[in-house]
């Protein structure tokens, strides 16, 4: 059995927001397809996922010189706690499926928030003589981005910051198995064309539910 986390990063529902709604398709074929897995749904504007502010920063300082958990800060307990299990939670892992529009190029911030309480030496990855390696080697991902324009491929593409991002991130965790869905150029055509790049973008998203 494996252990899929579905991450979502956005505010809205699947009626209102087209990543979502392939999401929403994409994971219950996968459920279908793989019905002995055990699906774990992240709303990131959900979550509790502390940024790295100065209780964070100040509490690690504080275990990395010697001190022990229970002399930190009851905001630096709360915080520094929360992120180990957000980490832990996300390596015991075996798949991971990232939702997301692109805003501003890029990924939300909550997502940014999350990548960042993922990315944690001697957890994700570790640093070694010969340079840092990954850790969570083995692992799969499925990132389904949505966006008005088209950034896959074409004039806009070196703008494209989002699932790029995710992938060089991933892939400094060891995870060399990654695949995207795009949802694109919805803002740019009528209503009805719009909702036919959302449905062949489902149908996409239900062939790789049945081997991802």
């Amino acid at each position: 059995m494996a252990t899929v986390l579905y991450i979502t990063a956005h505010p809205l529902d699947p009626q209102s927001s087209y990543s979502l709604a392939v999401g929403k398709e994409f994971i219950e074929a996968y459920r279908e397809a793989n019905p002995g897995d055990e699906v774990v749904h992240l709303d990131l504007y959900k979550e509790n996922i502390p940024q790295f502010d100065a209780d964070v920063l100040r509490g690690w300082e504080k275990l990395r010189t010697g001190l022990s958990f229970d002399q930190l800060t009851d905001a630096e307990k709360s915080k520094v706690a929360r992120l180990e299990a957000t980490v832990d939670q996300f390596v015991a892992a075996d798949k991971y499926v990232y939702v997301s529009p692109m805003w501003n190029f890029s990924i939300p911030p909550v997502l940014k928030a999350y990548t960042d309480a993922t990315s944690i030496p001697g957890k994700t990855f570790r640093y070694t003589e010969s340079g840092p390696e990954g850790l969570l080697t083995g692992k799969k991902v499925l990132h389904i981005q949505a966006s008005g324009s088209v950034y896959s491929e074409g004039p806009l593409a070196p703008l494209e910051m989002g699932y790029s991002y995710l992938n060089r991130v991933l892939q400094f965790y060891g995870i060399k198995s990654i695949e995207a869905i795009w949802v694109e150029g919805t803002a740019l055509k009528s209503q009805e064309q719009a909702q036919a790049i959302k449905e062949k973008a489902i149908a996409h998203a239900k062939k790789v539910a049945k081997y991802f």
